[in-house]
């Protein structure tokens, strides 16, 4: 059963992925600063309110994040969970040791990341390290990956080679024999590689900008 508390628990999680608070999160979708307040959340003679969808649909707009991608943050909200997340360097995820053959993480070494449940129990954080990847990725942001999560084009992906190259784009478009990429930074090229030169790739799921 879908509760007020777990709508407004996903909102709260939501603003702290992307480093803002509840008032900043209002701000940055073009809302009153007060529209997630505490005092909001319920009605002047104490029952709870559910926030409005268009004020949902306005944070979803203004943070980039997908309906589906919501709605999964909702039903780790609704049932309570939250789990630690392995996070690693994202220039040390091209060395040996941290992923299989298939991009799920592996072995030891790992600073972890509480985060909201999701489906895939294999999920992980990245960190962001240099600026090839502004204007979207920040030196710092987190996002958090999975591996398991069916892939379409206009995703964002982080894309391992067989040489160790990793890359975080947007699946452009993808074939049998080639895969290809937009560069997520204008100052990059975009990129189109064959099917044997890539070792693994997963979905961006959420990140902390």
């Amino acid at each position: 059963m879908l509760t007020h508390d777990s709508i407004w628990t996903a909102l709260d999680a939501l603003a702290a992925r992307v480093g803002l608070s509840a008032s900043g999160l209002a701000r940055k979708a073009g809302l009153d600063a007060t529209t997630f307040n505490r005092s909001k959340r319920v009605t002047a003679d104490g029952r709870a309110r559910w926030p409005s969808t268009e004020s949902v649909a306005k944070v979803l707009e203004a943070t980039g994040v997908s309906f589906d991608d919501f709605v999964a943050l909702v039903g780790g909200a609704k049932q309570g969970r939250a789990r630690a997340l392995p996070l690693i360097g994202f220039a040390q995820a091209g060395e040996g040791g941290f992923f299989d053959d298939g991009g799920f993480p592996v072995g030891a070494g790992w600073d972890e990341v509480s985060f909201p449940d999701v489906a895939d129990e294999h999920s992980y954080a990245l960190e962001i390290s240099g600026e090839s990847m502004l204007p979207l990725y920040r030196d710092g942001d987190r996002i958090i990956v999975s591996p398991a999560a069916p892939i379409r084009r206009g995703d964002r992906v982080v894309v391992r080679t067989a040489q160790g190259e990793v890359l975080a784009k947007e699946l452009r478009r993808r074939t049998a024999k080639t895969v290809e990429l937009k560069s997520i930074n204008p100052e990059h090229a975009d990129r189109t590689l064959r099917a044997e030169e890539i070792a693994w790739m997963a979905r961006i799921m959420w990140s902390s900008q």
